[in-house]
């Protein structure tokens, strides 16, 4: 047995976290695209059942009282919050991140007011932020602008309206300085966005400590809500009152059973609301959700730390010199929680390893990508992986 096996099994011996492998079905696999899709929650299917026979089945109508459905985006908002670092009553849950970008950036806009023209978007953006931007841009008369994140500070003047951020970067998983550039948008009067998809559940982010104004992000990654589950929208308690949504929708009137012709917003978070909650959605994710309980992000945070650090020590002991090089940043402060190699044939090596139990994913033209999901992966699993890979290079 190498020493990194060795080490491999004692660090799983001593992890406070490995109990919640246990809550997620997991088969033989090594399972390192939670960054992409998030394993299942064991507890999911037998509650998607119960919402879709008795729920729907038996209660139908009712069940928009009697089982919750109604108060579901506020109340898995909550869920979220301290995920993220908000207190109760910002969060609304429902409509996909793309949606979620374009309500929050034109809403940001508004909230900035006339005299400022101009919008930030990062310039390495998952593309959906990028073409949402530049929607949102065309609709308000402004002009946008791709920045580097390094860039923001000496970008923003009187004419930023807003700037759209993401918070760990998709294709090389290097986190951006949040706290800082959320400082420099808010001195410069412009209003911050946050792309939180990469980011929550993996680490602290602190958008309440940090006052982050306007943040998005997905569910079916790090907090394992399912394929295409609905994503959240937080908006900034003291901004509540300003936020003017660019998509009204009945859901988000002071009165939505009063079908009154004009348009009046809700109080809260709930006027981030547009139609119809998604129930079967919502519903999965917080069953899904449950497996948070008494788990802290700042202990995900470590370990996830610890995983990605073990990873990067096997790769350099197991794969041969130059045939891949690190594009995710060393320090931690930098990190999320992926690891990107660039690789050649990059594609063709990620299906080998898919097709011998490791899964991640690849990314054009040449980069290998590994999610590190702290509450079902294992060092036992990060040392099988980087051996594969090893061993598919050498051959």
């Amino acid at each position: 047995m190498s020493e990194l096996v060795r080490r491999a099994e004692k660090l799983d011996a001593g992890d406070p976290l490995a109990g919640k492998r246990a809550q997620f079905v997991l088969d033989d696999v090594v399972y390192l695209d939670g960054n992409s899709l998030g394993a299942l929650p064991a507890n999911v299917p037998a509650r998607v059942a119960d919402v879709v026979a008795r729920q729907w089945g038996e209660l139908r109508i009712r069940s928009w009282d009697e089982s919750g459905w109604w108060t579901a985006p506020e109340r898995i908002g909550d869920r979220i919050a301290p995920l993220v670092g908000a207190a109760a009553g910002q969060i609304v849950v429902g409509d996909s991140t793309s949606v979620n970008v374009f309500k929050a950036v034109v809403a940001a806009v508004r909230i900035a007011g006339d005299g400022r023209d101009e919008i930030l978007v990062d310039a390495t953006t998952f593309p959906t932020d990028g073409y949402m931007a530049e929607s949102a841009a065309r609709m308000t008369g402004r002009t946008l602008r791709p920045v580097e994140p390094a860039e923001v500070p000496d970008a923003l003047s009187d004419r930023t309206a807003a700037v759209l951020l993401n918070h760990a970067d998709y294709r090389t998983g290097r986190l951006h300085d949040l706290p800082a550039l959320t400082a420099a948008v808010r001195a410069a009067g412009a209003v911050s966005v946050w792309d939180l998809c990469h980011s929550a559940g993996a680490l602290p982010v602190g958008l309440d400590e940090h006052e982050v104004d306007l943040a998005v992000g997905c569910t079916y990654k790090y907090l394992n809500g399912g394929p295409g589950s609905p994503a959240y929208l937080y908006v900034r308690r003291s901004l509540q009152d300003v936020f003017d949504s660019p998509l009204p929708g009945w859901n988000s009137h002071a009165e939505p059973f009063g079908m009154r012709p004009a348009y009046e917003p809700a109080p809260g978070a709930v006027r981030g609301r547009v139609g119809t909650p998604d129930i079967l959605s919502l519903l999965a994710l917080e069953a899904a959700l449950e497996v948070w309980e008494d788990v802290s992000i700042h202990a995900v945070r470590a370990k996830s730390l610890a995983l990605t650090d073990f990873f990067l020590e096997c790769v350099d002991a197991y794969v041969p010199d130059g045939r891949v090089a690190c594009l995710t940043p060393l320090e931690h402060g930098e990190r999320g929680s992926q690891i990107a190699l660039r690789c050649d044939d990059a594609s063709t090596v990620m299906r080998r390893l898919i097709a011998h139990g490791v899964v991640g994913d690849f990314r054009p033209p040449n980069t290998l990508r590994f999610g590190f999901t702290p509450l079902y992966v294992g060092f036992t699993d990060v040392e099988r992986a980087a051996r594969l890979l090893g061993e598919l290079l050498l051959t």
